[in-house]
């Protein structure tokens, strides 16, 4: 019998953000996967809750997607709370204090850590939530 293949990076990525996803829809967001930003970044997980708080999480699949990327400081603008997605053999102690933090694989997951709120300025929340409106909007219109 042979043993089975793991998974490639990009299965780890699919399954790591599924499971952000189902997270955050059990904690009553919607969301939606790989949103464009103004400043031409792209956040992995976007999340709205109820009262309209955006969240963000970069979905980090191992050690070595989260040491080369320094562009995470760039999404907190964009958000009211900001989290790292990650596995549950990923080094947690890495993932920055400033940051949420929620473990997950494809079936689900949990917030370990609750990000620091940051109240989003009212312009910049009306363009996020537009942005995200269309989108969804869009991605639902293609499906």
């Amino acid at each position: 019998m042979t043993a089975p293949l793991p998974f490639s990076r990009p299965d780890m990525t699919a399954a790591l953000a599924r499971g952000v996803t189902r997270v955050l829809g059990d904690h009553g967001l919607a969301s939606v996967l790989e949103v464009p930003l103004a400043n031409g970044r792209r956040a992995d997980v976007m999340g709205l809750t109820q009262n309209g708080e955006i969240w963000i999480v970069e979905t980090k699949s191992c050690l070595a997607d989260y040491s080369v990327d320094s562009k995470w400081p760039d999404y907190m603008e964009y958000c009211d709370r900001f989290f790292f997605g990650v596995g549950e053999g990923f080094p947690q102690n890495l993932i920055p204090e400033a940051c949420g933090l929620i473990v997950a694989d494809g079936f689900g997951g949990a917030i370990l850590r609750q990000s620091p709120a940051r109240v989003l300025a009212g312009a910049r929340r009306k363009a996020v939530t537009l942005l995200f409106a269309r989108l969804a909007a869009q991605r639902l219109g293609g499906a």
